[in-house]
């Protein structure tokens, strides 16, 4: 036996589940419940946002929008 795991949307739920029980072999199905999201620490959220910025600034660059500082002058700075 495999077990299958779906994801449905919530609109299509009962029409889909009608069907999963109309088949001709024993299912067990079940609803669950979507993950809880993640509380983080604030250090870690920090991390996260930051992270997240830089990514944006990647993006603009590679649209040309901004200039990004090469490594050897970041280098050159240390």
């Amino acid at each position: 036996m495999r077990q299958v795991i779906l994801s449905v949307p919530d609109e299509f739920y009962a029409p889909f589940m009608k069907l999963v029980k109309a088949l001709p072999f024993s299912i067990k199905a079940k609803p669950v419940a979507p993950p809880k999201p993640k509380q983080y620490t604030p250090a870690q959220q920090e991390w996260i946002d930051d992270f997240r910025e830089a990514l944006h600034e990647v993006e603009l660059h590679q649209q040309g929008k901004i200039k990004l500082q090469d490594a050897r002058d970041f280098l050159n700075e240390l």
